[in-house]
């Protein structure tokens, strides 16, 4: 029957002509129902789109035809089971082309003309690393699996189609197409479509901490048409089709469209989904359909886990290696070619030789033979060993204390695992600066509002106490507790049993708000709602000019200078009304849901008192207003209000000046603002009056404010607000930026409170009146390519259509126009409009970040026409973001300018020592922001990116021909700096040229864009290099990746990104090293990083500390290990000219496999990790140390080769000492192998002790571990082994050579001679040419004692001039000469 309802519905459709499509019709290209036959199944193959049916509905053929084989939710992240663990560890670990290079020497070594060995003994290398590893990998599989486990086996309640209800089952069970019931505080285990929720306007919150670590609520809707919206959905009834597009990992975009069975079509987007991982939060029940299950979810397809990247040490080693290859070929080619010729030469031998072979053949063996023999020469398990080097390094990283932040109970997370060492090579640093350098904690500052500065001087004072108190409590512990008060709702208030634990935020608050969260039941988080932000001073000026609204006589003219006109108080009104609903902010309270609108409450005033408010505002200096007559306005208040507020759009702002426009009864002794009186005497207008007009302004010279009048409204409004939340529920804002969090709280300081929020209604507080309920038609949220928000509601007093818009200023000053109408109308708005622009300015000089407030009214007509483009786009399946930017475009045109805000956003703690030691260390710093250029140069002067003397260039271009021609005079403005400094020093003048002048860059976006094209790219790469640092402002995300690229791939530098937020994603990916801050603005820039960070002044420890450590160390490592190998196979070669180049070696197999592998392989580990060259102390104190390990580069292709030549030189010692010293003697090839291999091993372990920087006693333990298991062995070999290395007989061999003294004479001389070299020249190099390390290690060595002694002696000397003491412990205060 339900086949018939299709066929049905879609012959009306062929009928009707139209596909029955309507505004909610998708694109055309979309399949049509007759796809539906079960024996066709496009949607599968296509490969664009999945068709989901219900699984216990009506449709079962369709489900078992299109949703059947979807896969399960079930997720498993292990790579192997426990048939398929050996054969796929084997198959990955054969990838690796060490393992197949042992496999290669095994194989090769069971060739009988080539065997060097016995046949088992060549493959104890390849068992060992394979076993090292499988063991690693099957560890790190078994928690996975527990994880998997944990997580597979969460119970939710799912629809059952034989028990007709819900029923609990695994999430591991939960498929495409199932019904899924979730009740508050539950955990979301698929993706699903939103058909249902408890809440009568159909919304459902969402928290997405564990998603992208964003702790403030999101708000999902219910699908739109649904047949049975407002009450439960039966799944039994439920006959709608679900096309949608294919799994990905957008976690901004869904798209989609829902046929119903009944006709029509219904448009999906990201608001219909519920994306798994993510958390219901107050709402009662939802219930929704599974589109995408298991590891098509989105959330586990945004699981990459952690990164990889090839390190430059790594790309050197890879360099070398081929080195080593090379080195290993000539070396068997010289025994090959060596064996060939002895062959040839060889007369009647008196020993057994193969003589049917030809030389050249012999020759031919002996190569793949001594291939086999001088196989450690390849340093294949040195990428072993490197990979088990920096697990070690990323332990001691990763529980660094100095890392730890204790407010937000985390640690530095260490995503890439292999690029430790490149954090000791940063040259280039790019950093954000929002969220980055500054705490991303905005408190609203001061404002403007038509044209008019209010300073909010007692709220610059708050902000001073506060940032006293939050250094003196810097010392003190913090307290795990929420980021507000923890008055926030409990969702067990909505009778839900399950709960789940959130993310909290972390802040240091009173004892006082400590112990409310304790008596709390169960706190919630409420983003971005510290103290700071919501205990705004308002300024008295305004507070003065609002009270009028709630006074009882109300401005007639302008009469005096401190009296607001009717255009003034109606710009304020619109500007608050503004702050208070353009925002996405969701609202709740201790005893309320968030998704809970509070009815509105009977306003302050009746209605009669409203409408003869707004009479009073008639004596308006427009003719908007005059047109009225007083008859008309007392008649139709209505209309009244309508013209009131629809200023921001009317074109008729004509006004006459009159001759009453004087200052008269102003008070001189009234502490106005200079700025006011300045706008008030340019708008001198006043309307015409008559007698009514005349008793009116006589009533008003009695309500004029007196002196202390300003701070008393002050007061008054103060405790108004205080009575209010004593009265009320303490609301709680929960928004998805600080800026909204802060501009919400300062309009609610002005009594403009947004008190509810539902999907169609916002229910608002205002001055003198009261609440009222806003009818909310659309949302346009902020993007970054209109860099702008705005609502669009129905005036709750006009009944008009009002965009009230918010945004940077750059954009909306450019979308502002003046209103059309006469000559005076225009000077007035372009008056405003200079005047908001000087005070935005202003603030940027401040280092405010600053927003623009804007309005417009919408004709009905112009708004039905602008609604059917929107819900065609909004409805569309294809380009459907392109087609919301158009649109939004469409409507934001010709707006009014209310004002402007200025929000304080202050910088992190030590964020300017932090730069100061980065830029000592040699580091560029590079700071790439989207704020305004003034804001951005503030800043830099605050965190001493830019010095006093520094001087700056500013390249602010229009096109591209002024772009290139500024950047050739500011490169010649800074190469005629350059020379003045050089004569300076050349003449000696010392004092002027200490005072170095650093030239900085500051370039907008605009010109960055011309800059950066081929033509120009160049210019402007010279022009940056010259300079100390380069400041980017109004930059895209783009331009920054950009930027990063440029100087990565034009300079060959290492570069790093630091970034808090999405906007700085492609910045981190793009850089060598990128950084995450886990800060206010969620998790997506840690999860793209490498390392991540929650504060900025963690970047000098991970840098200069270890950073500086992970290279030396690393560096040192790899060349210790090819020293070590190529030390010991020389050995073996030199044992081929006494041997016929034969491919025999002078010592059993099993020492020759095993010493490379067993006795020297664990120190250079311990070595890789635990060696210090210099203390944390030094390296912080000194950041210069960090360059100079960059310029004197450890591992560089020099020291390559002096590290082979050196160790050439300790072979030729090791072997020609006990050559000598056994010539003549009938001593056998084991055992004069026996001291050659003894002196191998003391100097290759004496050689790491000299190399070694620090010695604990984990070294010491290390070393006689390594040299007693050699001897042990070795021992036990000769005592008990006959037949363990055929043909040789190692018998008694060595406890006949360690009974003798010459063995020790030897081993002893040879030890010496090989090392004396390098101590000598260490020695001499110390004394003459000191390194960095050295001059830092006489510095840690100084006598603290007599330093305390010398302090003490010169505070006594200087004690009478009455200076402040040097304390001993300071060695930072040493007084100069």
């Amino acid at each position: 029957m339900e086949r018939l309802h299709w066929v049905r519905h879609r012959c009306r459709q062929v009928l009707a002509g139209s596909s029955g499509r309507g505004w909610y019709s998708g694109p055309d290209d979309l399949p049509n129902k007759s796809s539906l036959d079960p024996h066709t199944s496009p949607h599968r193959s296509s490969g664009k789109r999945r068709t989901v049916f219900a699984r216990h509905g009506p449709h079962q053929q369709d489900y078992q035809t299109f949703s059947r084989d979807y896969k399960s939710n079930a997720i498993r992240t292990t790579k192997y089971s426990l048939l398929t663990f050996i054969p796929m560890n084997l198959f990955q670990q054969f990838h690796r082309a060490a393992n197949l290079y042992f496999l290669f020497l095994a194989l090769l070594n069971w060739v009988p003309v080539v065997e060097a060995f016995q046949k088992e003994i060549t493959m104890i290398p390849l068992l060992v690393v394979l076993t090292v590893i499988a063991i690693k990998d099957a560890l790190e599989d078994y928690r996975r699996y527990l994880f998997d486990k944990k997580v597979n086996n969460n119970v939710v309640r799912v629809y059952c189609g034989k028990q007709k209800t819900y029923v609990e089952q695994c999430w591991k069970d939960v498929r495409v197409g199932d019904f899924v019931r979730l009740s508050c505080n539950e955990i979301i285990p698929a993706d699903m479509l939103l058909l249902y929720s408890s809440d009568p306007r159909g919304v459902c919150y969402i928290e997405t901490a564990n998603l992208d670590g964003e702790t403030n609520l999101k708000q999902r809707q219910v699908v739109s048409d649904l047949p049975a919206k407002g009450r439960e959905l039966t799944p039994e009834t439920f006959h709608s089709r679900i096309e949608c597009e294919n799994p990905n990992n957008d976690l901004s975009r869904f798209r989609g469209y829902m046929d119903h069975s009944g006709g029509g079509r219904v448009g999906l987007h990201n608001s219909n989904l519920l994306l798994r991982s993510c958390t219901i939060r107050n709402t009662e029940t939802v219930v929704g359909i599974v589109v995408y299950a298991g590891h098509e979810t989105k959330a586990m397809m945004n699981n990459s886990g952690p990164r990889y990247k090839r390190s430059q040490l790594e790309k050197r080693l890879n360099t070398d290696v081929l080195w080593c290859v090379l080195l290993l070929i000539i070396m068997c080619l010289t025994a090959a070619i060596g064996h060939g010729l002895w062959m040839s030469q060889l007369k009647d031998p008196v020993f057994l030789v193969d003589g049917e072979t030809s030389p050249a053949l012999a020759g031919f063996y002996v190569f793949w033979t001594m291939i086999i023999v001088l196989q450690v020469l390849i340093p294949i398990s040195l990428y072993v060993s490197i990979e088990i080097v920096k697990l070690g390094q990323i332990y001691f990283i990763h529980n660094d204390l100095a890392l730890y932040n204790e407010q937000l109970d985390s640690r530095i997370q260490c995503r890439a695992l292999n690029i430790t060492e490149d954090l000791g090579q940063i040259q280039y640093l790019f950093s954000d600066k929002t969220g980055t350098l500054t705490e991303n904690k905005m408190v609203f500052r001061r404002c403007s509002i038509y044209g008019i500065e209010y300073p909010h001087e007692e709220n610059a004072r708050r902000l001073e106490v506060y940032e006293a108190e939050k250094n003196e409590a810097a010392g003190r512990s913090v307290t795990l507790k929420s980021g507000c008060s923890g008055k926030s709702l409990s969702c067990r208030s909505l009778s839900c049993n399950r709960s789940s634990v959130s993310l909290h935020t972390l802040t240091a608050e009173s004892d006082e708000e400590e112990e409310q969260l304790a008596n709390h039941i169960q706190p919630r988080t409420s983003a971005f709602c510290s103290r700071m932000a919501k205990e705004v001073v308002p300024d008295p000026e305004l507070v003065r000019k609002l009270n009028w609204l709630c006074s009882p006589v109300l401005p007639l003219s302008e009469v005096s200078s401190g009296t607001p006109s009717s255009l003034e108080l109606t710009c304020i009104t619109d500007f608050f009304l503004a702050l208070a609903i353009c925002n996405s902010v969701v609202v709740s309270s201790p005893s309320q849901p968030r998704h809970v609108v509070p009815e509105a409450r009977t306003p302050l005033k009746s209605l009669e008192d409203i409408k003869l408010m707004f009479q009073r505002f008639s004596f308006s200096p427009f003719s908007a207003l005059s047109t009225l007559s007083t008859p008309q306005i007392r008649s139709s208040p209505r209309s009244f209000t309508s013209r009131l507020f629809a200023r921001g759009k009317t074109g008729t702002l004509n006004s006459s000046a009159s001759p009453n426009s004087t200052a008269e009864g102003s008070d001189p002794d009234q502490d106005s603002n200079l700025e006011t009186s300045k706008v008030s005497r340019k708008l001198d207008i006043s309307a015409n009056g008559g007698e009514e007009d005349r008793e009116m302004q006589d009533n008003l010279k009695g309500t004029q404010t007196n002196p202390g009048g300003a701070r008393q409204d002050v007061e008054d409004i103060t405790r108004d607000v205080e009575l209010e939340s004593d009265n009320d529920d303490e609301l709680l804002y929960e928004a998805e930026s600080p800026d909204e969090a802060a501009l919400v709280h300062a309009a609610r300081v002005y009594r403009c409170t947004l008190r509810g929020r539902s999907t169609e209604s916002l229910l608002v507080d205002l001055p003198g009146i009261g609440s009222l309920a806003v009818k909310l038609l659309h949302i346009l949220p902020f993007d970054s390519n209109r860099k702008r928000m705005s609502v669009v509601v129905r005036h709750p007093l006009t009944a008009q259509v009002v965009v009230y818009t918010k945004g940077a200023d750059s954009v909306i000053m450019d979308l502002a126009e003046a209103p059309k109408g006469s000559e005076h109308t225009q000077e007035i708005y372009n008056h405003i409009r200079e005047q908001t622009q000087e005070h935005l300015d202003s603030y940027a000089r401040e280092g405010l970040r600053t927003l623009c407030i804007a309005k417009k009214v919408v004709e009905e007509e112009e708004y039905k026409v602008w609604l059917k483009k929107q819900q065609e786009a909004e409805s569309s399946i294809e380009n459907r973001e392109e087609l919301l930017l158009e649109s939004a475009q469409r409507l934001e045109t010709n707006l009014t300018l209310l004002g402007s805000t200025g929000i304080v956003d202050r910088l992190q703690e030590e964020v300017p020592e932090t730069i100061e030691a980065l830029q000592r260390a040699g580091i560029k710093v590079w700071v790439l922001t989207g704020d305004k250029q003034e804001t951005a140069i503030n800043i830099a002067y605050a965190c001493k990116l830019l010095r006093p003397n520094d001087q700056l260039l500013t390249a602010n271009c229009g096109s591209k021909d002024a772009c290139a021609a500024v950047l050739e005079q500011l490169k010649q403005e800074v190469e005629a700096g350059e020379a003045i400094v050089t004569e300076q020093t050349a003449a000696g003048n010392h004092e002027e040229s200490s005072c170095e002048v650093g030239f900085i860059l500051v370039i907008d976006g605009q010109t960055l864009d011309w800059a950066l094209q081929e033509e120009l790219k160049g210019h402007f790469l010279e022009l940056s290099c010259r300079c100390r640092a380069v400041i980017c402002c109004r930059s895209t995300p783009l331009q920054k990746s950009q930027v990063v690229r440029l100087i990565r791939d034009q300079l060959n530098v290492m570069t790093l990104s630091v970034g808090d937020g999405a906007n700085d994603v492609s910045m981190i990916q793009v850089a060598d090293v990128g950084i995450g801050i886990s800060g206010q603005e969620g998790m997506q820039a840690v999860m793209s990083s490498d390392f991540a960070i929650s504060r900025f002044k963690h970047l000098s420890k991970l840098l200069l500390v270890h950073g500086h450590w992970c290279y030396s160390r690393l560096a040192n490592m790899i060349l210790y290990f090819i020293y070590k190998n190529v030390m010991y196979v020389n050995l073996l070669f030199w044992y081929q000219f006494f041997c016929g180049f034969s491919g025999s070696v002078m010592t059993n197999s099993w020492v020759l496999i095993l010493f490379n592998l067993i006795f020297t392989s664990v120190p250079p580990l311990i070595y890789g990790v635990l060696d210090r060259d210099m203390p944390e102390h030094t390296l912080m104190q000194l950041p210069e140390l960090y360059q100079s390990t960059q310029t004197s580069k450890v591992y560089v292709p020099y020291m390559f080769w002096i590290t082979v030549l050196d160790a050439f030189y300790q072979s030729l010692v090791c072997f020609f000492v006990p050559y000598f010293a056994y010539a003549g003697s009938d001593v056998g090839e084991l055992s004069f192998g026996s001291p050659i291999n003894a002196s191998a091993l003391l100097i290759i372990l004496l050689h790491q002790v000299i190399e070694s920087h620090t010695l604990t006693w984990i070294h010491m333990l290390v070393l006689v571990l390594s040299g007693g298991s050699y001897f042990g062995f070795v021992l036990l070999f000769s005592v008990g082994c006959v037949t363990c290395s055929p043909p040789t007989n190692p018998l008694g061999v060595e406890t006949l050579q360690m009974s003798q003294p010459l063995f020790y004479i030897v081993c002893v001389l040879t030890t010496v001679v090989a090392l004396l070299p390098r101590l000598l020249f260490l020695a001499l190099r110390g004394s003459f040419h000191p390194s960095a390390v050295n001059k830092s290690a006489q510095v840690d060595k100084v006598d603290s004692e007599e330093y305390s002694k010398r302090m003490q002696r010169w505070n006594l000397n200087h004690s009478r001039a009455n200076r402040l003491p040097v304390f001993a412990d300071n060695p930072g205060l040493e007084p100069s000469a």
